[in-house]
């Protein structure tokens, strides 16, 4: 990695913040064609496909470059993440959290509340709960410790609307 390419990449980000997307893709691309293992260059591309053309292939293809460039570069995981749950490949997530456990630069609670997100889509509240505690013990973030709270009180909410009206709750994902 250069200098030219770290300032072509602050630019690219100073263009994503200013809306110029269509800038911010040629800068990418210029980064990349110079030195193609450039991970930030690859989650930046990876975010342009997902959000501006919601076109998740490509978008994977720039994550999982990004991840096997730098593996220990966070910000990818969090967008492969997402694209996931969106996708409803929930299997995969869970393979790809377990994963991301083994990966030291990644915040324990963000994949810890990931597995209660899975767990919570798929009508498994107890279980969902259980991860979002476990997302809370980990967290020396204050902000985060309130979000979990609220998500295990969603989910408790949930649970008491199932036990109450169990013949029309059918709707569990597998």
């Amino acid at each position: 990695m250069n200098t030219r390419t770290e300032e072509l990449y602050l630019e690219a980000e100073a263009d994503i913040r200013s809306s110029n997307f269509h800038e911010a893709f040629r800068k990418y691309e210029e980064i990349l064609y110079e030195e193609p293992d450039y991970a930030p260059a690859h989650n930046s591309l990876g975010w342009i496909y997902k959000t501006q053309f919601e076109n998740f292939q490509k978008a994977e293809v720039h994550f999982k470059a990004a991840i096997a460039s730098d593996p220990l570069y966070p910000h990818p995981y969090f967008h492969m993440a997402s694209i996931l749950v969106e996708l409803e490949r929930f299997e995969e997530l869970r393979e790809f959290l377990d994963r991301c456990l083994g990966i030291r630069t990644l915040d324990k609670s963000w994949v810890y509340f990931r597995y209660g997100m899975v767990a919570e889509l798929r009508g498994q509240f107890s279980e969902a709960m259980d991860w979002y505690r476990k997302a809370l013990l980990q967290t020396m973030n204050n902000d985060k410790v309130r979000d979990y709270q609220t998500d295990i009180e969603r989910c408790q909410t949930k649970m008491n609307i199932g036990r109450q009206n169990k013949p029309w709750l059918s709707f569990r994902r597998k």
